[in-house]
């Protein structure tokens, strides 16, 4: 039995070639990424993960829809 290993630089993916639209895309994200980090955070809200992240509010466990 031959046990004949493939070369690595044989199984290397060819890297994706993007769109110019979605390399747009990309760099308009990456910018919103930044814009969002430089927002003032919220002054006397509650702590932990955004009470309304679901589309109802929770608080203590306890949900109401609105």
């Amino acid at each position: 039995m031959d046990d004949v290993k493939p070369d690595a630089t044989e199984s290397a993916p060819e890297p994706k070639v993007l769109t110019p639209e979605a390399q747009r895309a990309l760099a308009e994200a990456a910018e919103r990424r930044c814009e969002a980090e430089k927002l003032a955070k919220e002054l006397g809200g509650p702590s932990g993960p955004e009470p309304t992240r679901y589309g109802d509010w929770e608080r203590k466990g306890i949900v109401s829809d609105f």
